[in-house]
């Protein structure tokens, strides 16, 4: 088990209940709207803010210093690190699994069905039992943006940036820039999010100063 995915707090919620107020907001700086419905096993660090009309499902857990946004909705067992934004009406969708530091966009979609339909051949209504979730995989500090949608299975680069509206169907390499419909990469980014520059071969992030080479279309930071 990753290191940020032992650092949850428990929090005492009911299951499926309106009015809801942490007895842990006071003490440890954690915000909980009295609005938002949040399962009895789910977990939520430290310092962590949740906004009104969040729904946070079964065995899902948040790490610390987190901010989820009105109406977002975080799916049953999803793992979620330190330090991440979920913004306003998106949809994390289980089994995502999304590292520490991640900015996930208003809007955006983060899908776990790769042949959606609601009914069986015969007509019949599907249940849970009648297909087999995949997820979305966000490595740390990447972000995605505003309406974009990344279908699952795809995995998200560590500081990677998909532009908003975009759709994703494919995997995103660490530090990548992609946009678009489907998501193509057009650059590389540095953990500031800004593009890197080119300096006598080698891309530099300038925010860290670190050197990168690209081969095979990934980076390979120079020592």
């Amino acid at each position: 088990m990753a290191e940020w995915q032992t650092r949850w707090l428990q929090v005492p919620v009911s299951a499926r209940t309106w009015g809801f107020k942490s007895p842990l907001a006071h003490h440890m700086a954690t915000r909980i709207s009295d609005d938002v419905q949040i399962a009895g096993d789910a977990t939520i660090g430290d310092g962590t803010q949740v906004w009104n009309l969040v729904q946070i499902r079964e065995g899902a857990a948040i790490g610390r210093d987190c901010i989820v946004g009105r109406a977002a909705y975080v799916g049953p067992g999803v793992r979620i690190g330190d330090r991440c934004k979920i913004q306003n009406n998106a949809l994390v969708y289980d089994p995502a699994v999304i590292a520490d530091g991640v900015f996930i966009g208003p809007g955006a979609i983060l899908t776990n069905d790769r042949l959606p339909r609601a009914v069986s051949p015969s007509g019949e209504l599907k249940g849970a039992d009648d297909w087999d979730p995949v997820g979305v995989t966000i490595e740390t500090g990447a972000s995605i943006g505003a309406g974009a949608i990344c279908v699952a299975p795809v995995r998200i680069g560590a500081w990677a940036m998909v532009a908003a509206g975009s759709v994703v169907v494919r995997d995103v390499p660490d530090h990548a820039l992609v946009a678009g419909n489907p998501a193509r990469q057009i650059g590389w980014v540095g953990r500031d999010g800004q593009r890197m520059v080119d300096d006598g071969g080698a891309l530099v992030d300038a925010s860290t100063g670190s050197r990168f080479t690209e081969v095979d279309g990934r980076l390979v930071e120079q020592s």
